[in-house]
């Protein structure tokens, strides 16, 4: 009936917060370890010197007809 509908919707809201909290601390952790790392090795993670446009990216326009 109704109150077995308003069970399995309160669990499955439940399980997937669970889930969706589990997935955001995860990615928080690796985005820790990986700003760590980046910030004790800065050499291996230079800003590029030399920026390009977009018109020296993309190749000439030609027209096929």
């Amino acid at each position: 009936g109704v109150h077995r509908q308003i069970l399995l919707a309160t669990l499955g809201w439940f399980v997937g917060y669970q889930l969706v909290k589990r997935a955001e601390y995860v990615h928080a952790k690796k985005d820790r370890e990986m700003f760590e790392y980046i910030r004790r090795h800065p050499v291996d993670f230079h800003a590029p010197t030399d920026k390009k446009t977009i018109g020296e990216l993309l190749e000439d326009f030609h027209p096929i007809r």
